[in-house]
């Protein structure tokens, strides 16, 4: 692994305009935050403009109150030919107790960089996972992307 950025994290205060009626972080925020940190993680480990193609096993596990320190983290967990896969957990603490930090959120979120000229899937450098965590997170996303890829065929063949 030459100079690329494997992971990334963002850091921020949950605000007022970010929560719903019941006074927790809406959904619809989660996600973005979750395609922001993609983003520019996927940026980061190709360098080229990087687009969102799929985002699988999304959960939302915990609550993300107003005024928490949220932590959005991804980390580059699978390489295809042109696209990349980001682990990204979202977490997030009370800065005035010391619970800690709590998983609120889950998902894979998948990238695919596009060259500068034609707007066309371009190749992304490899990355190969060498330690037991390592690979192990590389066989979970694409486990997640599988299963991701049969939930579109059974809503297709209900459509059609």
């Amino acid at each position: 692994m030459s100079g690329h950025q494997r992971e990334l994290n963002f850091r921020f205060l949950a605000e007022p305009t970010d929560v719903n009626y019941g006074g927790k972080v809406h959904g619809g925020v989660v996600m973005k935050w979750i395609d922001q940190v993609g983003y520019a993680a996927a940026v980061g480990w190709s360098g080229k403009y990087s687009v969102t193609v799929a985002v699988g096993g999304i959960r939302f596990v915990a609550p993300i109150r107003i005024s928490d320190l949220v932590t959005v983290s991804a980390k580059l967990v699978h390489t295809g030919t042109t696209s990349m896969h980001f682990s990204v957990d979202v977490r997030a603490r009370d800065p005035m107790d010391d619970q800690g930090e709590r998983l609120c959120t889950h998902c894979v979120i998948v990238f695919v960089a596009l060259d500068g000229v034609e707007g066309k899937p371009t190749p992304v450098p490899p990355w190969v996972p060498t330690s037991e965590d390592d690979k192990r997170l590389a066989e979970y996303a694409i486990k997640v992307m599988d299963l991701s890829k049969g939930i579109e065929e059974t809503i297709a063949r209900y459509r059609g």
